[in-house]
């Protein structure tokens, strides 16, 4: 016997995150209704580098979740219309991190190195390459996974702020807008770095905090980058419109580590790597805000201490944005637990 899962749901937040609950939700007859205090895809996912990956170093507890993220990208590029990844693979060497290769990986010599990016100006002796890997534009990919929501039937609210909760007998049973209150059987928090705020409303205390990092743009002739290269002096790829992306940790708000200043440095050291780069420009330098779990493991899954209530928080949101969907998708509408989101719930902190 199929079971009867909830009729309405409001997902909160329409970055790519919510966007691809709002997809799955809508694509399994939910009646979803996504509210966002801003625009599409006007937070952390305008921001994100966007590098579809599954790498980790050291011990990972969402290892099966990571493990799915590829394919579920892949399924979804042939759902979905208008969302496609750049499956350019990916090139790393002379980083420190330690993440192990995986089965999919191999080893070039410097010699295959300069076949695969012929711009860069020192071939290191070897790199670890990943065929698999990807990027997208996680904002066109935000507007056609909601696109696709609405084909279902889905409502979009942009510009819409939550002020609060209705709770009934420890029951989320809506959420009030100020321009009126929605009706929900589930309301499911997926705004990034605001869903800690989202939570408190609900006198739930989760401990997200915003991690800043720095995204920044160029101008660059087309060709310069055939794929995505991590290495110690860069971490560049190229977009389609042939923009070139570039990605640093934030450092601190001193005046020599502020975007602009942090996107003339980055553009020194690309002009040192690549080969054609002299000509680069930035275009954009900006701080995205992460929404970073205190254990650096994504929140997902209802509150224990509130039903109806669903949170769906996590870093990287992009490269989960899929496989969270899906999984989220089923146990909201379906009723069926994803094993893969154990090491997830937000019981873990709500002890």
């Amino acid at each position: 016997m199929r079971h009867e899962g909830p009729k309405n749901i409001i997902v909160i937040g329409a970055g790519i995150v919510g966007a691809s609950l709002a997809y799955h939700l809508s694509s399994k007859g939910a009646q979803v209704t996504v509210v966002e205090a801003g625009g599409i895809a006007s937070g952390v996912t305008a921001t994100s580098f966007a590098w579809i990956n599954t790498a980790y170093s050291g011990p990972d507890p969402i290892a099966a979740l990571r493990g799915a993220a590829i394919a579920a990208y892949r399924r979804l590029e042939t759902q979905v219309p208008g969302l496609q990844v750049r499956w350019t693979g990916a090139l790393s060497y002379g980083t420190d991190e330690g993440r192990a290769p995986s089965s999919s990986s191999m080893l070039l010599d410097s010699a295959q190195i300069a076949r695969l990016e012929p711009h860069l100006k020192k071939p290191p002796p070897q790199a670890v390459y990943e065929a698999g890997h990807g990027a997208l534009d996680a904002v066109a990919a935000t507007h056609a996974l909601l696109a696709a929501a609405v084909s279902h039937g889905a409502t979009l609210r942009t510009h819409t702020p939550v002020l609060g909760f209705t709770v009934q007998d420890g029951r989320v049973t809506g959420v009030d807008t100020g321009s009126g209150l929605l009706a929900a059987d589930v309301v499911v928090l997926a705004a990034g770095a605001a869903t800690a705020s989202l939570a408190e409303k609900l006198n739930v205390n989760l401990p997200i905090h915003a991690s800043p990092a720095i995204f920044m743009r160029y101008k660059a002739p087309p060709g310069l980058v055939r794929s995505i290269i991590s290495s110690h002096a860069m971490e560049v790829r190229q977009g389609a419109d042939g923009g070139l992306l570039a990605a640093e940790d934030y450092l601190d708000d001193t005046p020599e580590n502020q975007p602009a200043a942090m996107a003339q440095r980055t553009a020194g050291a690309i002009r040192d790597e690549l080969a054609g780069a002299d000509a680069i420009e930035p275009e954009l330098a900006s701080i995205g805000l992460r929404p970073m779990p205190a254990d650096g493991i994504p929140v997902i899954g209802y509150l224990p201490q509130m039903d109806g209530a669903y949170v769906c928080a996590m870093h990287p949101g992009v490269v989960l944005a899929a496989i969270v969907g899906q999984l989220v998708s089923e146990e909201i509408v379906d009723g069926q637990p994803a094993a893969a989101l154990s090491a997830c719930r937000p019981a873990r902190f709500l002890a």
